[in-house]
């Protein structure tokens, strides 16, 4: 799965416990009529790779969901979801950049002479 959208934030790297779990938080603002601003964790080594990175880019994020249960102090279970980001690249704001060239008469090797079909319209 993946996310694209504007990153609207990035905060630092925060470590947490005495194992010595990091994670590092981004906030992605979706392109869609009813924009979303998304949460995507990055943890561990993953943390880095945010580094390369700035708030206003357009990035697609590679994700995964994870889900836990967590039962609290009254014995009720509650369910928990995030979302992980493992990959992150930069795409390009202006899209037409990425699609392919429009050719051109001497790509075709025709003219253009030789492709006008008779002109009959009425006006």
């Amino acid at each position: 799965m993946n996310i694209s959208g504007k990153i609207k934030l990035i905060n630092e790297t925060k470590e947490y416990g005495s194992n010595g779990f990091r994670k590092r938080e981004l906030v992605v603002t979706t392109q869609e009529q009813y924009p979303q601003n998304i949460l995507v964790e990055f943890v561990q080594d993953r943390c880095e790779i945010l580094d390369s990175f700035q708030v206003g880019e357009l990035v697609k994020i590679d994700i995964n969901i994870r889900g836990r249960e967590w039962t609290n102090k009254d014995n009720e279970v509650k369910y928990f979801n995030s979302i992980q980001g493992w990959r992150i690249e930069k795409i390009e704001e202006n899209y037409d950049s990425q699609l392919p060239p429009i050719p051109t008469k001497e790509d075709l090797g025709t003219s253009q002479e030789t492709n006008k079909e008779p002109d009959d319209l009425p006006f």
